[in-house]
């Protein structure tokens, strides 16, 4: 029978004796003969306190007198750009948990909408907010704590700071001040999206929001047409059926996309297509929710030789967005197969009567 000599010290043996411990996910089970070999390893007048898993979690785990400095005491101070659930609440990570609980202050996207989080997980830390229209106003502050030792916490509505989100402007002053910025990993809905996708994961391009204004778009979205890398793309619910009509004018009606809906959420939605089906199917149904696209890349192989009506197409959306003919027929000479004579002889056909001036020398 073992007395308990040392009243407050438990002994974890696998702790004790790392060599002899497994994984951390394994349970390493020993016979009473191994047990009683790794007593043997002991001093006699070592006596060993055991007690049970709810004990020592009590005891060591968790002391009972701790305070906000100890809490904070593992983490060192700067920014920590912490990933928060895109709409599972289950998906927040232990480690993000113990940052926004340990934190001085936590910069928010939406103090209301972190407000409900920070109130599941009953955590006490203030919160302040950090949008794209007082950001810029409130980077001195931060920048000021950060350089007094405070720990300081990102979050955005949803999802990882700074993509898509503020946070990318206060992570460069921080760089440039030699303060330490820390990654906690965790949500994001380009990865959830991609990983589920079905599309090729080699190469991606994350494009985030395209543009509001028509030519600024249009021209990122020729840029996109002709990567051979996966395209990802953030579309509010409002604009899909016009982003589906661009796109599968440029990209092609027979490219494959996949349209990932309400991710991590009770109506969570992958649907998976062509252009032109996408363009039909969700012309007739109306959108909600959070929405990421993905469109695959074009194919090396991929030989499309475009009808007249296309090219047409083409000529007359660049040249009412501004663009002169001969640079219009430049442009679609390039996006498409067809060769810059082919164009030309189209251009010259259908829209003769812009060329003024212009010097024919694209014939």
């Amino acid at each position: 029978m073992l007395t308990r000599r040392i009243p407050s010290v438990a002994v974890y043996l696998p702790q004790a004796l790392p060599w002899r411990r497994g994984p951390p996910h394994s349970i390493n089970t020993r016979t009473p003969l191994e047990f009683h070999s790794l007593l043997s390893f002991c001093p006699k007048t070592c006596l060993l306190s055991f007690c049970s898993a709810s004990q020592f979690s009590s005891e060591v785990a968790e002391p009972t007198h701790m305070d906000d400095s100890s809490k904070r005491g593992s983490l060192k101070p700067g920014l920590y750009i912490v990933s928060t659930p895109i709409g599972n609440l289950e998906d927040i990570t232990l480690r993000a948990l113990r940052v926004l609980k340990s934190a001085n202050v936590i910069l928010s996207e939406d103090t209301r909408h972190s407000g409900k989080l920070l109130q599941h997980f009953s955590i006490k830390t203030p919160l302040l907010s950090f949008h794209k229209f007082n950001e810029s106003q409130r980077e001195q502050t931060v920048l000021k704590r950060l350089k007094e030792g405070e720990i300081v916490a990102l979050i955005s509505d949803a999802g990882t700071p700074g993509i898509s989100d503020p946070g990318t402007e206060l992570v460069r002053l921080c760089v440039n001040a030699s303060i330490p910025v820390v990654p906690i990993p965790g949500p994001s809905a380009v990865i959830a999206a991609l990983s589920a996708s079905g599309l090729s994961t080699n190469e991606f391009t994350f494009v985030g929001f395209v543009p509001k204004h028509a030519a600024s778009r249009r021209k990122r979205l020729m840029v996109s047409a002709n990567e051979e890398a996966t395209q990802i793309f953030y579309v509010p619910p409002h604009k899909v059926k016009q982003f589906l009509e661009e796109t599968s004018s440029l990209f092609g009606e027979s490219r494959k996309c996949v349209i990932a809906r309400e991710m991590t959420k009770i109506h969570e939605e992958f649907w998976r297509g062509t252009l032109a089906e996408a363009k039909e199917y969700f012309s007739l149904h109306q959108t909600k929710g959070e929405i990421t696209l993905l469109i695959e890349g074009k194919l090396n192989s991929e030989v499309e030789t475009p009808s007249e009506s296309q090219l047409e197409n083409e000529l007359e959306e660049l040249i009412s967005s501004g663009h002169r003919l001969s640079m219009a027929v430049k442009l679609v000479a390039i996006k498409t197969s067809a060769s810059r004579k082919t164009v030309y002889s189209i251009a010259l056909r259908r829209f003769g009567n812009q060329l003024g001036t212009e010097n024919d020398s694209c014939k």
